[in-house]
């Protein structure tokens, strides 16, 4: 058969001719048994198995071309696999019954042989159909996956067109009106299967939140999860109470289960409304997971409300750098340089001055942590025991962190 004489069967008249009129039949009853497809689906997968059991004749690839550009179709127009597949066997299953009606006497072997022929053609139409579907579906992910991943990357912009921006975020379900929050997650080294640490992701927040107002991407080597917070969190609730903490809790146990990747690190950003809100909140995720790398901390889960003390020292880094070499610079002078005595100071600190318990951290005796405490007094002339020295001490000692100070050199001044 010619391209053109294949392209005039394709194009059958409104009005089908007499003998073909109860494929008509078969057609509409095969699209009502798969929930009312359109019948157009078909194409001419009727005629061929007709001409297979009448004729005995087999598809040819041109005609299972077609076949497979309407699994295309009815994957863009977002009908299921299972229901197309279920048109095409139900479509084969009534024309079969039908066929006494139009071939009168068969014997034995004619049937076999008209048998083999349709379920021939019906296993080539179904295959083919069923790739079709598959690769428009491969298309429609990676349309999506790119569109999602540009709406990612202008929404944690937070300097594109509002207008613009919400026509975009609509068919991904976001409303951009409300209260957002966003948490990263870092891998141990590089990121692995984005495909499957996403999916895991996806399936845990869906199930919890819902899939409206969550996106999940990844960016820069991270793993970025969107997610709508309670107006209440938005920057209000104390780090215990805080929705936050459990999203990273969830997003940190979920990816805990991949076999690559661990130990994972996540940082949640405050939550935040509009849409400048998810840019902030992203920011501060990100502040967080580099804070959280700088400090040598273990914690898998980190709030970037509990760092908010850092950010502020950050912000006048002159400043900062200006304490810590005015109160602390003193320390290198002993025997085993400022490191120990720093960690002692932190640990004292971080313990509410109770030297027992610090000795426990740092698993010394208590003899070492205050015989330490006693060379930072003679050392700097501020007494970590002293209230009115207390502060100074600890923000300079808060300030070395930030600075990876004495491991790296401080900046230099302005």
């Amino acid at each position: 058969m010619t391209d053109t004489s294949r392209r005039r069967r394709s194009r059958r008249p409104a009005t089908p001719s007499p003998e073909d009129a109860w494929l008509v039949d078969v057609a509409e009853g095969a699209s009502r048994e798969a929930g009312g497809i359109p019948v157009e689906l078909l194409g001419d997968y009727l005629p061929l198995l007709a001409d297979a059991a009448i004729h005995g004749r087999r598809a040819k690839r041109g005609e299972l071309d077609a076949v497979g550009l309407l699994g295309r179709r009815a994957a863009e127009q977002g009908i299921s696999a299972g229901r197309v597949v279920q048109l095409y066997l139900s479509a084969a299953r009534r024309l079969w019954q039908d066929l006494p009606k139009v071939v009168l006497s068969r014997d034995r072997e004619a049937v076999r042989a008209a048998a083999t022929a349709v379920l021939q053609v019906v296993d080539d139409a179904v295959a083919t159909l069923a790739e079709g579907y598959a690769v428009a579906r491969r298309d429609l992910v990676r349309r999506e996956e790119a569109l999602r991943r540009e709406l990612i990357d202008d929404l944690l912009r937070g300097d594109s067109d509002l207008g613009t921006l919400v026509e975009r975020a609509e068919p991904f379900g976001l409303d951009l009106a409300r209260v957002h929050q966003v948490a990263l997650a870092a891998p141990s080294r590089r990121l692995p299967d984005a495909d499957a640490a996403i999916s895991a992701l996806e399936a845990v927040i869906f199930d919890r939140l819902g899939d409206r107002d969550v996106l999940v991407a990844t960016k820069d080597g991270l793993l970025v999860v969107l997610a709508p917070a309670d107006a209440a969190a938005a920057g209000r609730q104390p780090p215990g109470l805080n929705a936050s903490n459990e999203l990273g809790r969830l997003m940190h146990r979920e990816l805990s289960r991949l076999p690559r990747g661990r130990p994972w690190r996540v940082a949640v950003g405050r939550a935040h409304p509009g849409l400048y809100g998810i840019a902030r909140s992203y920011e501060e995720a990100r502040e967080a997971i580099t804070m959280a790398a700088r400090l040598h901390t273990d914690t898998p889960v980190i709030n970037a409300h509990d760092l908010l003390i850092y950010r502020v020292l950050l912000r006048d880094q002159p400043a900062i750098v200006d304490l810590v070499q005015a109160v602390l610079s003193p320390l290198t002078q002993a025997r085993f340089g400022a490191e120990p005595l720093l960690d002692t100071l932190d640990a004292y600190f971080a313990t509410g001055e109770v030297a027992t318990e610090s000795a426990k951290r740092l698993h010394v005796s208590v003899r070492t942590v205050t015989y330490r405490l006693d060379r930072v007094k003679r050392l700097t002339g501020y007494d970590p025991a002293d209230p009115a020295h207390r502060f100074t001490l600890q923000a300079a000692v808060l300030g070395a962190k930030v600075l990876n100070w004495p491991q790296e050199p401080l900046p230099a001044s302005a």
